[in-house]
């Protein structure tokens, strides 16, 4: 890993950790919705320092979904679940921020912000692994 490659995966997981902290707060509010988009934000921004490691970037949502399967969950790097948590994210956040009716309620955004919290923690001790 170049440093430039460090550089951007220390901003992703910043971003990851501030979108994180921000779905949280949103939840303590009772902005379900809104938690739960950023906390797909939070996997999000954590998923593309993950794949940076590979020298890839997801350029598309669904496309990091696929990459993120791809080169780590499929190679071992990461468990199946991480996978599932990034697609479940992404398919809430959709609903949440596009569908007119949301069913989005307090049970789903706190498994939502739950899943990113431990998504993103699981990505940097992923990357703490590869420096050490």
């Amino acid at each position: 890993m170049d440093n430039t490659q460090r550089e951007l995966i220390r901003g992703y997981l910043s971003k990851a950790r501030d979108k994180a902290r921000v779905a949280r707060e949103l939840l303590a509010k009772g902005e379900w919705d809104d938690a739960v988009s950023r906390a797909y934000y939070a996997a999000f921004h954590a998923a593309q320092a993950a794949l940076l490691t590979e020298g890839q970037r997801g350029e598309t949502h669904k496309g990091l979904i696929t990459l993120f399967g791809f080169l780590l969950v499929k190679t071992g790097k990461f468990d199946k679940k991480w996978g599932k948590f990034l697609a479940s994210l992404k398919d809430d956040r959709e609903a949440g921020d596009y569908d007119a009716l949301s069913w989005i309620d307090e049970a789903t955004a706190q498994r939502a912000v739950y899943e990113a919290d431990e998504f993103v923690a699981s990505v940097e001790r992923y990357i703490g692994s590869l420096e050490t």
